[in-house]
């Protein structure tokens, strides 16, 4: 696939993405009214709603899934990296719709410690999706391990400075556990 037409596609992509979210009824910037760079307070109402915050790491680590996904589904099929991208950039752009429906908002408030979660903001919604792009070409250029020891790194890193992560983040949704949330109050 030509790099135009994946270049296009991409940012149809995340255009639609960006438009589903309004319709959804999700702001464009924080309600605070500006936009930070980083935001690293996860109790707080500005949680997801600037450009990056302690989930982003979550987001890069999508992109290091995601490319190896694409890569068993595609090796056997002769896809193109650019290919296995858009495949990658839909599921996570699905991903970041779905997660900001009011039935995984209203999830993650009744069994994590996102009490005060209402969905992100659709420029960080968008970062998202942009962080899990970054690590798809970061895992196509990088050799496994270093995926593998990024991953592992930015998990127990988060996770100690939030109690929270992907890998708990998942765990939570899918089957709460009273011990873990326990855990991350603080308890």
């Amino acid at each position: 696939m030509k790099k135009n037409y994946i270049i296009l596609i991409t940012v149809g992509i995340i255009a639609v993405q960006a438009i589903v979210l309004y319709f959804l009824g999700h702001v464009w910037i924080c309600k605070c009214g500006y936009i930070k760079l980083w935001h690293g307070v996860t109790f707080s109402s500005e949680n997801s709603q600037h450009i990056s915050d302690w989930y982003s790491f979550s987001h890069i680590i999508h992109g290091f899934a995601f490319y190896w996904f694409a890569w068993l589904l595609g090796k056997k099929r002769a896809w193109s990296v650019g290919t296995m991208f858009l495949l990658a950039l839909f599921v996570e752009s699905a991903w970041e719709i779905w997660e900001n429906t009011d039935f995984i908002i209203n999830r993650y408030r009744e069994v994590t410690i996102s009490l005060d979660y209402y969905g992100d903001s659709i420029s960080n919604s968008v970062m998202d999706a942009l962080f899990m792009v970054a690590g798809f070409w970061w895992a196509y250029r990088m050799p496994v391990w270093t995926s593998i020891a990024l991953t592992v790194a930015m998990e127990v890193w988060v996770g100690w400075f939030i109690h929270d992560n992907l890998a708990l983040n998942i765990i939570m949704l899918i089957h709460p556990f009273e011990s873990i949330l326990k855990w991350q109050s603080g308890g």
